[in-house]
This record gives C-alpha cells, structure tokens and sequence, in this order.
C-alpha cells in the first residue's frame, strides 16, 4: 500500500494552491482528480470571470505563478473581466509547473482507521495518508429546488451543466435566478440565438458596480453591506466576529457584474418578483406556472440557483468519518488550520465558508486557505469539537447526518 503524509481530493484552484503549499514544506503530498476539471468541463464556452485579474490567481509559497505572470508570459494582457478560457489554461500552466504528477483517478471511499486515512482509488488501490484535504468544488452541491424534482435533464437542467449553449439556438429557454450565473447565462443564451426570458424572484436585479463603489479587487466580490466587505476579505479575522454576524453576511446577495448589463437590458425580457410554483412536461416542452397564475410554455428550464453546501453529499466520505464530523447547517467546523473534528481531515473552498466567510467561495480565498492547512499540517492534529462551543457557545455543532 502507498502510503504519503497528505493526500489532496480534488485539483482545481483549492487543491492546486493547497498541494503546492504543502509541498514547498517537503510534505509527501498526492493530489488527485483531473485539474481544472470544474472550470474547462462545467462553465459554458464565452464565459467571462466576476473576479478582477488581481483577485484570480491561485496560491504558490513563492508568489510568483499569478495570472498576471502567465497573461504577460503568453502575450496576453491583463484586462478584466477575464475568459474562462484563459483561467483555465493558467491553472493548467501552474499545475504543470508546480504538481505535475497529478494522479487523475477518482478517489472513490475516504475511511479513517488506526489513526490514519484509507482513500480507495477508482481502480481498487489503497493509499494510507497522515492527513486528507477535501478541495472538490462546488460539483456536488448544485441547487435544485424542490418543484422541480422529477424533470428529464432534457428539459430542465442546473446552469452547471452546460459547456455550450450553442444547441439552444431558436429555442425557447427559461432561465431561473439573479445572480452572475443566471444573468451571464441568459446572455450568453441570447447571444447563442435563444429566446430568452430571465425569471428572478426579488423584486429587482442587483449590479455590482453601481453599489460597491471604489474599493479593492477582493473586497468587490463579497456583495455584503458598506464596510462589511472589507472584512470579509480577511477570514482568519472575520471567523471571529459573532455568529450573528456571520449569518447576516456570509450568504452573498445574488448580483451581476455591471458589465454584463449591455448585454441583458433590452435583449432579455425579465419578470421579477415572481416564483415558479410548479413545472409538467407536455411532450417535448415544458409548462410553467408561476405564483401569480401567469403561465409559460418553454423548450428548456436552466436553473441557475447557485449551490447549496451539505458535505453529506459528498459520496467518496465513508457514513463512520461523516458521523464524526461536527457540522452547522451541512458545513463542516473547521479550526483555524481548515481542520474538521475529525483529527487530520481538512476541508478547502465552498464548505469552509461558514467558519471562514464568503471568500472561500472565490479563487481568491485559495491563499488563506493553502497557508493555513500547510501550517496546521506541520504540528500534530487537535479535535475540535469542544472548540467550536468555546468559540461559539450559541451555536449547535452536532455530527453529520448519514
């Protein structure tokens, strides 16, 4: 059985940061999954990054392999807002750079025993790890409200699951929600030769520009009230602000970048203020009712209703170390190393925003993160369990529903 101090699932920005942080502390550190797999394979061809350049680079110990060095290393200048296509062959370029062994096999079942972790690959080998650090992504996560449980794929759909709309063209195609996804994927539809309607629960659709003001490239991203923002963009403060505070604002306000609006206002017609009580197939369409009695006969239904965290879904984490996981609302607590309650298991990205805020939501976060699970992986692991109550005494930590 191989055997190595730290075993990284997932290789995109997090574990990418995280593995090259780990390494450059001579850490026996394998990384596992297809890099950039999310970004080349679930975000739509045309696509424009929300983050600034200055806020999308991911984390190397020497700060040296930034987007800026890659754009002006290929001839390319740093303009935001950026290409996907351009981000995704940067982090390509530093993983080749930087973790250029990355083993591509899923890691199917994640078991701790005898003080250590048993990860079993795709193909039935074993690797026994010190410690495991969970950078997946957001994948799993994908929302799908309730009332449209049951649809075929062919005719309703998460905006994640769609590299091309190209095949869209003269189509009917609803699309469900507010924030950067749903608005650049209504574009982006549009632009494909779709007819478009953009259907938004609030009463209004919020642009980031006209509300921010001039403030810096990470604080921009966290659409949270004046002042607020800023504090945000530094989780190892913002852990230990009240736990008030951290619900009120760690949940981001569902809002476009200001660029995106020449490309909506005028070409696609927006109802707000309504909700989709109920969907039924009728043949190869699809017939939507909303709250107001008003009806739609649609093609197709995207979904763009962003994630919801719940680390439950995550099907390679073996029911006995979900038990173990002391959780609040599906995300894992994490101590101030990203380490969960279960001794030497970690947790990058997404799940670790209820502990850290809504930056590790963005690529941004990626440095806080790879610093402080390169620091934590250096000293002995420490449950956190009875942590969590100090720290928060209000709040109910409980294991992980299996």
């Amino acid at each position: 059985m191989k055997n190595c101090d730290i075993a990284v699932i997932g290789a995109g920005p997090y574990g990418l940061s995280v593995a090259a942080h780990l390494r450059a502390r001579s850490l026996n550190t394998l990384i596992f999954g297809q890099p950039m797999s999310f970004w080349a394979t679930q975000m739509p061809s045309g696509m424009l990054l929300r983050s600034p350049w200055e806020a999308s680079s991911l984390s190397d110990p020497s700060g040296k392999l930034t987007l800026k060095h890659y754009l002006e290393k290929d001839g390319k200048k740093c303009v935001s807002p950026v290409p996907r296509e351009h981000f995704v062959n940067y982090g390509l370029w530093f993983q080749r750079e930087l973790v250029p062994d990355v083993d591509t096999r899923n890691v199917d079942s994640v078991l701790r025993k005898n003080g250590g972790f048993y990860l079993t690959l795709a193909d039935g080998e074993q690797i026994k790890a010190s410690r495991v650090v969970v950078a997946t992504g957001q994948a799993p996560f994908r929302r799908r409200p309730r009332q449209f449980d049951g649809l075929p794929s062919a005719l309703a759909s998460h905006s994640s699951e769609h590299s091309d709309f190209a095949p869209f063209k003269h189509r009917r195609v609803a699309v469900i929600g507010a924030g950067q996804s749903a608005l650049e994927s209504a574009a982006l539809l549009h632009e494909a030769g779709a007819e478009v309607e953009l259907l938004v629960r609030n009463p209004e659709v919020y642009w980031l520009e006209n509300h921010m003001g001039q403030i810096g490239p990470v604080t921009r991203l966290l659409w949270v009230k004046a002042g607020v923002n800023r504090v945000a963009a530094h989780p190892n403060y913002f852990r230990y602000l009240p736990r008030y505070f951290h619900e009120r604002y760690s949940a981001l306000r569902p809002a476009g970048s200001d660029w995106l609006r020449p490309r909506i206002e005028g070409k696609v017609p927006m109802t707000t203020g309504r909700v989709v009580a109920s969907a039924k197939p009728m043949k190869d369409q699809l017939e939507l009712i909303l709250d107001d009695g008003s009806q739609r006969v649609v093609d197709h239904l995207l979904l763009a209703t962003g994630y919801s965290i719940d680390i439950s879904r995550y099907e390679f984490l073996a029911a006995p170390l979900l038990a173990g996981i002391a959780t609040v609302h599906g995300f894992p607590y994490l101590n101030g190393g990203f380490e969960s309650s279960v001794p030497g298991l970690h947790f990058a990205g997404a799940p670790a925003s209820w502990s850290f805020g809504p930056l590790m939501r963005f690529v941004a976060g990626a440095e806080c993160a790879a610093r402080a699970i390169a620091g934590r992986a250096m000293r002995g692991p420490a449950a956190t369990a009875d942590r969590a109550r100090v720290l928060h005494p209000s709040v109910d930590v409980m294991p992980t529903k299996v």
